[in-house]
């Protein structure tokens, strides 16, 4: 790997005698790690059935390190079942330091393909909003498959400029994260090619960009709300000073400690030329202090004195919505009459045949760009409700009267994955005829239609492994 010269000097300036070693750390092989999904098991009870060996990642309370050369955690059932995300080990840190509350409105503003915002949603327990980011369309349609594939029932997958979304959402978020576009200085060990992309488009592209993004960003944020920023990058034109800029667009906003590490660098106010010691409130990370690749997190807490211009507060849908009607409500009700949870009525909606549970406290859409808005429920077709795969991922064993739980050693779990009809054993077959949630050591995959002792695969075609 060849490094660029202004980049090295860069880093000459910001580590001095650590250079040396960070140079022999860009020789050595990346990390890889893994997310529990803790909105669906216990850290606990995913060490005692994790398939591989797992190291603890010490500054990420649910994170593991595993072996990437030998394991792929991606081509197991329990990665199907949306039991952990696969994520570089700092790249985890942001939405660990962001201090979620159950109830919060939360937005990540630049959230494909979903790492953190599937962080975020777990931390939220199905509470509050989750409003998920990205102004790419294509991006956001593998953050679409992670919010699903976790079981995230209370959010909003959005493709928009952060201005238009300030239009709806002024005031409105408790927590706001803002992974920003950066020159990617921190991954070049991880993926060498963001090297000619940094020689493209260096720091100073990147440092107006994230100017505009948080002068758009900001007036979102309640009084007393938290904003974290981060980068990936050792930009200190990226990091400390866009940290600089925040703080003079509104004074209102102070930085906040984050929970530490040993590993950890305060923020260097001194690589702008500033004196403000506020700034060394900030981390950075290093590959050679720690295990993982580069990142930048700035905790930010605004102050209660005032409202950041705008409208006082955005228009809201009612908490009570129409429902369902006639022939549709008919047959959700005879679908529903298997599930062992409640969905209220007033918050499901048809579009085209199309039913979803929509979040409370939702503002109004009108004019927004979005991929989902809510939990998708499933498609009314002739004389029938079909529930959706992102149904089957939100529910819990039992949650479904109608189910069978197969081992994860059972060769069934692999062949209804790719999409094959199962056979069901003597005691399986005592299940209903009609629709069947299928899972695996008592966590649901999908739904099968059964037919005595034969289940018709009704596994998402999009997901089937391959």
């Amino acid at each position: 790997m060849e490094l660029p010269k202004q980049f090295c000097e860069q880093m000459k300036q910001i580590l001095g005698d650590e250079y040396d070693d960070y140079l022999q750390s860009m020789k050595e092989s990346k990390r890889y790690g893994l997310r529990v999904n803790t909105a669906k098991i216990s850290v606990e009870d995913f060490k005692r059935i994790a398939p591989f060996p797992l190291q603890p990642i010490p500054y990420i309370d649910n994170g593991f390190f595993y072996d990437g050369e030998m394991f792929q955690p991606a081509k197991h059932p329990y990665y199907f079942a949306g039991l952990y995300y696969l994520q570089d080990p700092s790249a985890m840190t942001p939405a660990s330091r962001l201090p979620i509350q159950e109830g919060d409105n939360v937005l990540d503003l630049c959230a494909a393909p979903g790492g953190k915002a599937t962080e975020l949603a777990a931390r939220l327990r199905g509470t509050g909003l989750l409003v998920a980011n990205d102004i790419s369309a294509k991006r956001a349609k593998a953050l679409l498959k992670n919010i699903e594939l976790f079981g995230v029932e209370n959010s909003l997958i959005v493709t928009e400029y952060p201005q238009k979304l300030a239009e709806h959402f002024t005031s409105f978020f408790d927590k706001i994260l803002i992974d920003a576009p950066c020159s990617g200085e921190g991954m070049f060990r991880k993926d060498s090619a963001m090297i000619k992309a940094w020689e493209q488009n260096g720091p100073g592209h990147y440092a107006a960009l994230q100017e505009e993004i948080l002068r758009q960003a900001l007036p979102m944020l309640k009084p007393d709300g938290m904003l974290l920023y981060s980068t990936c990058t050792f930009s200190p034109l990226e990091d400390e000073g866009t940290v600089e800029k925040i703080l003079a667009m509104d004074t209102d906003m102070e930085l906040v400690e984050m929970k530490g590490y040993a590993g950890f660098v305060s923020g260097m106010p001194e690589l702008i030329g500033s004196s403000d010691d506020r700034i060394r409130r900030c981390v950075r990370m290093f590959p050679h202090r720690l295990e993982g690749e580069g990142h930048f997190l700035a905790l930010f807490r605004r102050g209660g004195g005032t409202k950041c211009g705008g409208r006082e507060n955005a228009p809201v849908y009612p908490a009570s919505r129409n429902g369902l009607r006639g022939e549709e409500k008919k047959l959700w009700q005879e679908f529903a009459v298997n599930l062992k949870r409640n969905f209220d009525g007033g918050r499901l909606e048809s579009r085209n045949g199309m039913i979803y549970y929509m979040p409370e406290g939702l503002p109004a859409l009108a004019g927004l760009r979005f991929l989902r808005s809510g939990l998708f429920l499933g498609e009314m077709k002739k004389n029938r409700f079909e529930p959706s795969q992102s149904l089957a991922m939100a529910l819990s064993y039992g949650d479904y009267k109608n189910c069978v739980s197969l081992s994860v050693e059972d060769e069934r779990v692999v062949r209804y994955l790719k999409g094959e009809t199962l056979v069901l054993d003597e005691q399986e077959q005592q299940a209903a005829d009609g629709w069947l949630l299928v899972c695996v050591d008592g966590y649901p995959l999908g739904w099968g239609k059964k037919t005595r002792a034969n289940v018709k695969n009704r596994y998402h075609r999009g997901w089937r492994w391959m």
